[in-house]
């Protein structure tokens, strides 16, 4: 990008799966949100995949005169055309200010997809489900507050969220917010199943490290329920006496079989089946970083007594630095791709190395048969040697047609 400190997160394309049954929908541009600038690029990807251009620059000082938003995060097209980002909080970082920006077609601010005065505290991430006439936010916290990097008495201080806010779609009417208590501290990434006429979804809370379930309850209203917990280890040589896996992305295979989430401080990556959402099944866990992993200051202490470390292995020589965070599934479930980045600030704080080295990609193999993972030898992608510098590698999106496609990070 042609600006630097933008802090680039989630990334979106100009159409998806919303606009089936439209020929003219094309997945042209890639959306690119700055959560740290505020501005938006729109990057044509179509004219020459290995050479993409700057289509356009939305400018933080046009969002924030014609709608009060900025720190725009996840963006997802819409059935009309138009593209929908969601902002965390307005120009000086208070989360109160936080909603939903909504860019046309041409990627002009229309304004903000919610109605006055339905905006909750926090945002986040967001989904839809459109047969349910229902979308549902997360609430990770203060711009004001993460910006500065983690700190705990910000969460007693109340400047980071516990809730989901389910609107009605596409009205933009907050209709009901669940508040996920004690076991869902920090809730980011969320998703329902992709089957259209599922009436459920999950939700990873990072600080608590519990996945969450969502559902709609006969009375047509929603409820939510424990799913999966990481329990925190207890540890010695670190800040705190316990440390959290800290759950930061998830997703769930496009045949709703599997769900994947990465443990970004432990170190793991894990596949639970979960053909029956209520009752998830482990079917593989593999080790791709870590606090805690052999070479570390840092060991994990038992019921015993003893204390352990974790087994990761080298990828061609190189030593797998920071721990696993964003993670994308091959289109046919059997490659899911991980990379290491959260948010710069914290990426300092927590993994100094994973700044000042740069971070990487790799592949994981995906039994999709009888469930299991495993880190494929031969994939390593370093991000340590960009010509600007060591780069930090954070979301991955495939631009659709078959599941070999490139992907973009």
């Amino acid at each position: 990008m042609p600006n630097v400190g933008d802090e680039l997160h989630h990334s979106g394309w100009n159409s998806c799966s919303s606009c089936h049954g439209d020929p003219s929908a094309a997945r042209r541009y890639l959306i690119l949100p700055s959560l740290i600038s505020g501005r938006i690029y729109a990057i044509d990807t179509q004219k020459d995949p290995r050479a993409p251009s700057l289509h356009k620059v939305v400018e933080p000082e046009n969002i924030v005169s014609k709608t009060g938003l900025a720190y725009p995060h996840t963006s997802h097209c819409l059935a009309s055309g138009d593209v929908m980002v969601s902002c965390l909080g307005d120009k000086d970082g208070k989360a109160e200010g936080n909603g939903f920006l909504l860019l046309d077609s041409e990627f002009n601010v229309k304004g903000r997809w919610e109605k006055p005065g339905h905006s909750p505290k926090f945002g986040y991430d967001f989904w839809y489900q459109p047969r349910h006439n229902t979308m549902i936010s997360s609430s990770w916290g203060a711009p004001a507050a993460f910006t500065k990097g983690f700190n705990l008495q910000h969460v007693s201080d109340g400047l980071y969220g516990q809730h989901l806010h389910v609107y009605s779609w596409p009205n933009g009417e907050l209709k009901q917010t669940l508040d996920l208590g004690s076991t869902g501290l920090l809730p980011l990434e969320i998703r329902f199943l992709h089957d259209p006429s599922k009436d459920t979804g999950f939700v990873g809370c990072a600080l608590t490290s519990n996945m969450v379930r969502f559902f709609k309850t006969p009375d047509g209203s929603w409820s939510h329920e424990l799913a999966i917990s990481v329990k925190p280890l207890k540890v010695q040589n670190w800040i705190l006496p316990e440390m959290p896996g800290l759950i930061t992305d998830f997703l769930i295979s496009l045949d709703d079989r599997f769900l994947y989430f990465s443990n970004w401080l432990h170190g793991d990556v894990r596949q639970y089946n979960i053909e029956d959402p209520k009752n998830p099944v482990l079917k593989g866990q593999v080790w791709v970083g870590g606090l805690i992993q052999k070479g570390s200051p840092v060991v994990a202490e038992g019921d015993d007594g003893k204390t352990r470390q974790y087994d990761v292995p080298e990828i061609q020589g190189h030593r797998l630095r920071g721990g696993p965070q964003m993670i994308q599934l091959s289109l046919d479930g059997k490659r899911l791709y991980v990379t290491n980045s959260l948010f710069s600030t914290w990426d300092r704080q927590f993994y100094p190395e994973l700044v000042e080295k740069g971070s990487h990609m790799l592949q994981i193999d995906v039994d999709t048969e009888k469930g299991g993972l495993a880190i494929n030898p031969n994939y390593f992608v370093d991000f340590a040697s960009e010509p600007d510098g060591p780069s930090l590698a954070h979301e991955m999106r495939y631009p659709g047609g078959d599941c070999t496609s490139d992907i973009w990070i």
